[in-house]
């Protein structure tokens, strides 16, 4: 077992206006989580401690928050890998509810805007609509999105300007418009081509370096600019 100092920052609208800083020294094995710690602190320590949590497996995306500066999944982060201090912060550029519980409304409501659903009137097949394991490889990496909002929350240009759809919303439009057997690929393009949409990305990349699952979010927003380019559209 060894000490760890968890700095959290608190915020409860019915105490205080402001947020403030608690510290809690945890004991931990090496092989346990950040989210672990979280949850000793407030069986043990501090029961009215607020954060989401649910799957513990990093599948969910329920926990994520900023740990020593990054945002990352709590779950994932393994005190083996951690400082003897750790900072712990909720998500930025989202209004906190309280403590670590930040409101993802405006985050899922981007994600509605590009119509996050297979659109094909097509009359059905007997069994399913196939797709080529080439076209399946196209999509592959952005179906992986557990919509955290880890990317979204680091994202400079969504920090400026809170009409930016984001670069989560812009991943779940590449997964569809480049999805063989979907049949709304121009409405889907005309929706994220507008002044807070596709090409106010500034590839900064902030979102694939805090992915939880590793996806190259800006390459696939790259090659929604191409085909918008190809297609002769812009927005």
């Amino acid at each position: 077992m060894k000490s760890y100092l968890f700095r959290i920052k608190r915020f409860d609208s019915h105490k205080t206006p402001q947020q403030w800083w608690d510290d809690f020294t945890v004991q931990m094995e090496p092989s346990e989580r950040v989210l672990d710690g979280l949850i000793r602190i407030k069986d043990t320590m501090d029961g009215s401690l607020t954060f989401r949590r649910s799957c513990a497996h990093g599948i969910c995306g329920s926990c994520a928050m900023k740990i020593n500066g990054r945002n990352r999944l709590a779950c994932q982060s393994l005190m083996k890998d951690m400082p003897e201090k750790i900072v712990i912060e909720p998500l930025q550029a989202f209004p906190v509810i309280k403590d670590l519980v930040v409101e993802m409304e405006i985050f899922f409501e981007k994600n509605d805007q590009v119509m996050p659903y297979l659109i094909n009137n097509e009359p059905p097949p007997e069994r399913e609509r196939l797709q080529s394991p080439e076209d399946q490889h196209k999509v592959l990496e952005s179906i992986t999105c557990i919509m955290c909002g880890c990317c979204t929350s680091s994202c400079p240009v969504f920090w400026s300007d809170k009409k930016y759809l984001g670069p989560s919303a812009l991943l779940k439009a590449y997964r569809f418009i480049f999805d063989s057997r979907d049949r709304a690929q121009d409405e889907r393009l005309k929706r994220i081509l507008h002044p807070h949409g596709l090409f106010h990305c500034h590839s900064i990349y902030n979102c694939v370096e805090v992915c939880p699952k590793e996806i190259d979010i800006t390459s696939h927003i790259t090659k929604l600019k191409r085909l918008a380019l190809k297609k002769k559209l812009s927005g």
